[in-house]
C-alpha cells in the first residue's frame, strides 16, 4: 500500500520530531513532482512560491559567474531540502537550481504554508527553526568552499 504525504514526511530530517498533527498540515501544501536529468527546477531572480525536499536524485545548487558561466555552489541529495527563499520577502530564488539526475522530490506552496504558518503560529516557530539550520549548514558549507576556491592565504 502506498504510503500517505505525510507519512514520507516522517523520514525526511527536516520534519524530524514534528508531530503528526503538524505534519498533516504540512503534507497538506504538497504534492510529489519529477525533474528529468537537466532539467531547470528554478531560476534566480524568479519567484519563490515553493519549496522541495528531494526524495530520490539530487540538485545543482548554481550561481551564474561572468567569468565562467553556471558555477555549482551545492549539490542537494535525497532527504534534503532545496530553496529556503519562499520564507522571505519579496520572495525571489538567489541561485539556480538544476536536476543533475532524475529527481523525485515533494513540492511544497509556500503561500498555503506561510497561510498555516499565520494560523499556527507554533508550527510557524518549529518551521522557522528548522530552515534558519538549513541556512546555517548552508552557509557553512559555503565559507568551506570560498576557503577551497581561494585557498589558505599564501599567496603574495
Amino acid at each position: 500500500m502506498p504510503r500517505s504525504l505525510d507519512q514520507l514526511l516522517a523520514d525526511v530530517p527536516l520534519f524530524e520530531g514534528l508531530g503528526d498533527e503538524a505534519r498533516v498540515l504540512i503534507a497538506g501544501c504538497g504534492r510529489n513532482v519529477h525533474f528529468a536529468a537537466g532539467d531547470r527546477v528554478f531560476r534566480e531572480g524568479g519567484e519563490a512560491d515553493v519549496f522541495y525536499v528531494v526524495r530520490h536524485g539530487s540538485v545543482a545548487i548554481e550561481a551564474f559567474l561572468p567569468a565562467r558561466g553556471p558555477v555549482t555552489i551545492e549539490t542537494i541529495e535525497a532527504g534534503d531540502v532545496v530553496g529556503w527563499s519562499w520564507l522571505f520577502p519579496p520572495y525571489r530564488w538567489h541561485f539556480d537550481a538544476r536536476a543533475l539526475s532524475a529527481v523525485r522530490a515533494t513540492v511544497f506552496d509556500a503561500v498555503c504554508l506561510r497561510e498555516k504558518c499565520d494560523g499556527d503560529p507554533a508550527l510557524g516557530y518549529a518551521l522557522m527553526g528548522r530552515f534558519a539550520q538549513v541556512l546555517i549548514d548552508r552557509l557553512q558549507w559555503t565559507r568551506l568552499r570560498l576557503l577551497d576556491v581561494y585557498g589558505n592565504g599564501d599567496h603574495h
